[in-house]
């Protein structure tokens, strides 16, 4: 008789597993347990990698941040605003791609330090056009805010980009809102093509960078 060998239970295996089952169940719904069931353990076994489910959290965002960087393409002689507009974009299909996963990206602490080379180039590349690094910290970190918030909200109407949750019709909406009509045009610009949306916010967000600045 011949078993089956299991591959061995560790970090990654629980995070890919985890991040495979959030797309079925959304944030909500990804318990330890369902993992533990998932990977047809006892939960128990879960804690011997992972303390509490912000720990799984935290991996988990890690594992989303090695994928993104896996498929960037990033050039060293990009500009400040080339930079921005790259990782920003990126980030932000990398988070689509996972059922709430702004949400699980969001407050999370990265559990290595594979972000670190990217955010080196990315300051030298402000740094070098001028920016101080307190300047190109804050210019940077203020477009990846912008970046998550959208998404987020994104995320509220559309958990998945073939999905669209029940109650943001926007046509009804505007039925309803009908005595406040610059409230109900409104719905369209709110609920309805998000990467127009998106790319807008982000040229106001450099927009407002380069004039605070004065960085051509």
């Amino acid at each position: 008789m011949v078993t089956e060998r299991r591959a061995p239970l560790d970090r990654t295996r629980v995070a890919d597993t985890a991040l495979k089952l959030l797309n079925e169940v959304g944030l909500e719904g990804l318990t330890l347990r369902a993992i533990a069931r998932e990977l047809d353990v006892k939960a128990p076994a879960l804690y011997w990698h992972f303390k509490d489910k912000q720990a799984l959290l935290d991996e988990m965002a890690t594992e989303m941040y090695r994928r993104m960087i896996a498929g960037a393409a990033l050039d060293p002689d990009d500009s400040w605003r080339e930079r921005l507009l790259k990782a920003n974009r990126g980030l932000r299909t990398a988070l689509l791609g996972y059922r709430d996963g702004a949400k699980v990206f969001s407050g999370s602490r990265f559990t290595g330090i594979e972000h670190a080379g990217q955010m080196e180039e990315t300051l030298r590349i402000f740094t070098a056009a001028g920016f101080t690094l307190a300047r190109s910290v804050r210019a940077t970190t203020t477009a990846y805010l912008y970046t998550l918030g959208f998404v987020t909200e994104e995320q509220g109407v559309r958990p998945l980009p073939d999905e669209r949750r029940e109650g943001y019709d926007v046509e009804e909406r505007a039925r309803m809102m009908a005595d406040f009509p610059l409230s109900a045009a409104a719905g369209a610009e709110i609920f309805e093509d998000y990467d127009r949306h998106y790319e807008e916010g982000l040229a106001v967000v450099l927009a407002g960078i380069e004039a605070q600045y004065r960085i051509s």
